[in-house]
């Protein structure tokens, strides 16, 4: 029987706690506004669906090969995560410079290929709750969307919470920076825990 409730619970939490889309959202937001950040946040509910899908069409044969394949997913993950971390905790104090950087579509879509949470997420989605239960591929469709929308939004929250508090961020800045590296710091610990 499908665990509705656990599978709510899973997704919302995952997509809603930090890491790499939605802290780059709220600094993204808090430079720019909510306004132009919107590129980025489609970017990264593009790429959200295009891992998703990748992940759905995969995970039966991933799951087989998941302690070797989780290992690796997770160094890799944690590596990229610690290069965030370091990338925003030296990020430019200077907002003229911090503001002529671009976080468009484009980097917001490619950041999901890199970004080992969406894979985590998407493989364990799909191989505790929904594989055991449901396995046409309609069905898989519509659970690849439904994660894509939960995981996603969790971005564009925290961009709006980014865009809301600006001026406490840009007064602030090298404190909210060390912040958030501290929390992509644990971030990346959090995997081998």
């Amino acid at each position: 029987m499908f665990q509705l409730s656990d599978f709510l619970i899973y997704s919302f939490i995952t997509a809603y706690t930090p890491g790499a889309n939605n802290l780059l959202s709220m600094s993204n937001a808090a430079r720019r506004g909510f306004r132009r950040s919107i590129w980025f946040n489609l970017g990264i509910t593009v790429g959200f669906l295009a891992v998703m899908s990748v992940c759905t069409i995969f995970t039966s044969s991933l799951y087989a090969m998941l302690p070797r394949v989780k290992i690796v997913m997770q160094c890799f993950g944690a590596a990229y995560m610690l290069f965030l971390a370091w990338k925003l905790w030296r990020s430019s104090t200077d907002l003229k410079a911090e503001e002529e950087k671009e976080s468009g579509f484009l980097s917001g879509m490619l950041l999901q290929f890199v970004n080992p949470k969406i894979y985590i997420y998407a493989i364990t989605a799909m191989s505790l709750y929904i594989l055991p239960v449901y396995s046409s591929k309609v069905s898989l469709a519509g659970f690849t969307l439904v994660l894509t929308a939960i995981g996603a939004s969790g971005s564009y929250v925290w961009a709006l919470f980014g865009a809301a508090f600006c001026r406490f961020f840009q007064r602030h800045r090298k404190v909210v920076n060390t912040i958030m590296a501290l929390l992509l710091v644990y971030c990346a610990i959090s995997f081998f825990v």
